[in-house]
């Protein structure tokens, strides 16, 4: 038992911390920096790509953020893409006053990943901005993205997403979502990245193979596909988006369960991507997604390993309280999310317990559900400057 409980450990502990030192370990001593554009670098053309499923409460101010990037108006277009809505979002993108919104609209829903396996093969420009309707994009993210991809081993770039967060649950999850960006950060400076911000991320448009429908994670569909073609995934940090996490820790965590189950789905369509020498960022995807998904199960195992030790010594009961203790904490952290607030300590172990709850349904909710690709609009307002 007491084998178990280690190797249970020893699992948790390198997912989370193991392989972020060996990433900050090669971004040290094997660096592979972006290489800066040279002044005559010449602007590229860049078709932004918006699908959006009754967002018509969102979409004006979307369509007006997108236009107002600090990126020369002659080399950037809108196109927005209507999946199934029925709430006035295609009358509004269609009445938008700028010849640069071009409107694709589908009757039926069909899922993101379908209308952008449909829209992509009929855009032109050098480069693909993709983004969601919710968030708010910082004026100067198109350059900052365009910067990264002027270097030609660079495929694709990926944005900074900013979370503003008012309650202590919301808190903990934008303390783990810095982590999330401090990874990311020493697997661009180490080589490549094996996901990007679906909020806010670049790339080129020759370099994107086909994206089948019914994908949920398409923001690590495609980088993967670029990566796949030999190409590097970076991080462009100066690219900024901005949202707001959940104030209801159910619906943060509904929102990660589907995210998690896109995981699962990934290993499904695309096995190669477990298999190291397969696929390019194998052993990354294994370091940064996949032993994740088996760490709440090793807290099962940790926890009723230790159980079956408890009366094998002080130490274990000691581990066992300590176990108790941070699930305790989880749950006051979900039933009264202002008891956490004041102690970052007990915010970030509300949330890691809360991800690892929904990593755990997550795969359930893949096997009785694995063709649920279909989102629902959030009601989140763009955050204000």
């Amino acid at each position: 038992m007491s084998l178990a409980f280690f190797l249970a450990l020893a699992v948790v502990a390198f997912a989370y911390l193991g392989y972020p030192m060996a990433m900050a370990a090669l971004a040290r001593l094997r660096p592979l920096p972006i290489q800066p554009p040279t002044p005559i670098s010449r602007e590229p053309r860049i078709d932004v790509l918006l699908v959006v499923h009754d967002g018509a409460s969102l979409l004006a101010a979307k369509l007006h953020n997108l236009l107002a990037l600090d990126y020369p108006s002659s080399h950037l277009r809108v196109n927005v893409v209507c999946d199934g809505c029925r709430d006035g979002s295609e009358r509004i993108a269609r009445g938008f006053p700028s010849d640069r919104v071009r409107v694709f609209a589908y009757t039926q829903r069909r899922g993101k990943s379908a209308c952008l396996g449909q829209v992509l093969p009929q855009l032109d420009a050098e480069l693909v901005l993709f983004c969601d309707v919710r968030q708010r994009i910082d004026a100067g993210a198109a350059r900052a993205l365009v910067a990264a991809l002027a270097d030609p081993t660079v495929g694709a770039a990926s944005g900074e997403l900013l979370l503003q967060a008012d309650t202590g649950y919301g808190q903990g999850v934008d303390a783990y979502w810095r982590y999330e960006k401090w990874l990311r950060r020493l697997e661009s400076a180490s080589g490549s990245l094996v996901g990007v911000t679906g909020a806010l991320y670049a790339a080129r448009r020759e370099a994107i193979a086909s994206v089948p429908a019914g994908i949920v994670l398409d923001d690590m569909w495609i980088p993967l596909g670029i990566a796949a073609a030999g190409y590097r995934v970076v991080f462009a940090p100066e690219a900024l988006a901005y949202d707001r996490v959940a104030s209801n820790p159910a619906d943060e965590e509904r929102r990660k369960r589907r995210t998690l189950a896109g995981n699962f789905q990934l290993l499904h369509h695309w096995p190669q991507l477990a298999l190291p020498g397969a696929h390019p960022l194998a052993l990354r995807l294994w370091g940064h997604k996949w032993l994740r998904l088996a760490v709440p199960w090793c807290l099962l195992l940790m926890l009723l390993s230790n159980a079956a030790l408890f009366d094998q010594g002080l130490g274990w009961r000691v581990l066992m309280a300590a176990q108790l203790a941070a699930y305790a904490v989880a749950w006051l952290g979900r039933v009264r999310p202002a008891i956490t607030t004041r102690w970052w300590p007990l915010r970030v172990c509300a949330a890691f317990v809360s991800l690892n709850f929904a990593a755990a349904m997550a795969l359930f909710d893949y096997l009785r559900h694995p063709d649920a690709h279909l989102w629902h609009p959030s009601p989140d307002r763009i955050p204000a400057p």
